[in-house]
C-alpha cells in the first residue's frame, strides 16, 4: 500500500525563503533587471531629449535583440573558465563578476557620448549593455539551477523574478527622476553603481 504523502505546511513551505542562497538570488535578479530598465526608459528619454528622429528612435529597439539570441553563446559560457576568478570564485561566480563589471563600464560610458553628433557610439554601447546583461541572465539561471536543490528551483525562480522586476522599475523610474535632478552622465554613473547590488550578492 502507497503510503499517504504529507503535504508541509504553511510555515514549512515558507521556511525555504530564510535560505541565504534563496535570498541572494532577489539580489542577483535585481542585477539582471537593472539594464533592461536602463535602455527602455533612460536611454530612450535621453534620446527624445537630444531631438533624434522617431524613426532612429525606433531603430534603437534592435539593440535589444542580444536578449532574443542569447542561446547562440551560451554553451561557452557554460564551459569557458576565467582564468584566476574561476579558481577562487567558481565557473558560474566568475562570470557574473566579470558580465557585471563590464555591465558597469558600459552603462556607465553610455551617458558620455551626445547621441546627435554620436549616434553610433551611443548605439554600439546600448548593444554592449544588452549583449553584456544577457550574458549575465544566462549565468545567473545555470548558477540558480546548480546551488539550489530540486525542491527549492521553484522557491528560487520566485525572488529571481521578483529581483528582476524591482531592478527593471528601479532603473527605468529612478533613471528619469535622476536626470530631471542632474545631468545625463551624472544620471547613468549612478545606474551603473547600481549594479553593485549584483556584485555584493555574488560575493557574500
Amino acid at each position: 500500500m502507497n503510503e499517504a504523502v504529507t503535504k508541509p505546511s504553511w510555515a514549512e513551505a515558507l521556511q525555504v525563503y530564510a535560505d541565504r542562497r534563496v535570498l541572494s538570488l532577489i539580489f542577483l535578479g535585481f542585477s539582471s533587471g537593472l539594464p533592461f530598465g536602463v535602455l527602455a526608459e533612460p536611454l530612450t528619454a535621453r534620446l527624445v531629449e537630444a531631438g533624434l528622429s522617431k524613426t532612429a528612435i525606433g531603430l534603437f529597439a534592435l539593440v535589444s535583440l542580444p536578449y532574443s539570441l542569447k542561446f547562440v553563446w551560451a554553451p561557452a559560457m557554460d564551459h569557458v573558465r576565467i582564468p584566476v576568478l574561476s579558481r577562487l570564485l567558481g565557473r558560474r561566480r566568475a562570470w557574473v563578476l566579470v558580465t557585471q563589471a563590464l555591465l558597469f563600464a558600459a552603462i556607465l560610458a553610455l551617458g558620455i557620448p551626445d547621441p546627435i553628433s554620436a549616434p553610433w557610439t551611443v548605439a554600439a554601447l546600448a548593444l554592449l549593455v544588452a549583449f553584456t546583461s544577457a550574458s549575465q541572465d544566462i549565468v545567473v539561471d545555470a548558477y540558480r539551477v546548480e546551488i539550489l536543490d530540486d525542491r527549492r528551483q521553484a522557491a528560487g525562480a520566485a525572488p529571481a523574478v521578483f529581483g528582476w522586476r524591482v531592478g527593471q522599475l528601479a532603473s527605468a523610474a529612478g533613471g528619469l527622476v535622476l536626470a530631471d535632478l542632474v545631468p545625463w552622465e551624472v544620471a547613468f554613473s549612478g545606474l551603473a553603481g547600481a549594479v553593485g547590488v549584483g556584485v555584493v550578492a555574488i560575493l557574500v
